[in-house]
């Protein structure tokens, strides 16, 4: 985040880590510029218009020669020529202030997520132990037999797959979930989780595959 009001750059920070996003800012443009030509892993921009040093429009097109990071516009000016200008010249999304860091999350998470579509097309199958996910059907198999899942559990059991018995925050389905209301509340994951089991347990009732960590989440064991 390129942002010079310390106090909104701390709430941001603060509101985004409890949605496991973590966000390095910086109040200088210059600053924040350099340190995206020196170190590739950051995964999206939010951006300032009203900076010391440079305007962030005209900061944009030097991002841009050095990166293609996704860049979302934040700033208090709600003028129409600043929001066409910051698109035209390389921004994903424009949110004026005052927002509610909620609004901002969402549009992160959209983002992210059409961008991880983007540069994963080829991705057909993934197999772990007796899971098989078939992505382009929406289908996970278990020992060959194919899960009759709703989009939010096919979902959960997806991203429990692919963290390879990792635990899994209650908020992270949420928030890697298309399918699953922003504003569900944790139990409506446990009632899914639960849905899962059921399911799972239809094909083979010998053992447990998902595993509650108290406090936390879940994990496929």
């Amino acid at each position: 985040m390129i942002e010079d009001d310390l106090e909104l750059a701390q709430i941001i920070t603060d509101y985004l880590k409890s949605f496991d996003i973590e966000v390095t800012n910086f109040d200088s443009p210059y600053l924040g510029l350099s340190t995206l030509e020196t170190k590739k892993d950051f995964e999206l921009l939010i951006l300032d218009l009203t900076l010391p040093e440079i305007d962030g429009l005209e900061l944009i097109p030097k991002i841009r020669n050095v990166s293609d990071i996704p860049i979302i516009i934040s700033s208090a000016r709600d003028d129409i020529l600043d929001k066409v200008m910051g698109l035209e010249r390389g921004a994903d999304d424009y949110l004026p202030k005052p927002y509610n860091p909620r609004e901002l999350q969402a549009r992160i998470k959209a983002i992210l997520k059409r961008i991880s579509t983007q540069k994963t097309p080829e991705e057909k199958s993934t197999n772990n132990s007796a899971f098989t996910i078939k992505s382009d059907d929406m289908q996970i198999s278990l020992k060959q037999q194919t899960l009759s899942l709703t989009l939010a559990e096919f979902d959960i059991l997806k991203l429990l797959i692919q963290r390879n018995g990792a635990v899994v925050a209650r908020e992270d389905f949420i928030y890697a979930s298309d399918h699953i209301e922003d504003d569900s509340s944790l139990k409506n994951i446990d009632v899914i989780i639960s849905r899962i089991r059921n399911k799972i347990s239809k094909i083979d009732d010998s053992r447990t595959y998902i595993k509650a960590v108290r406090g936390i989440g879940y994990q496929l064991i």
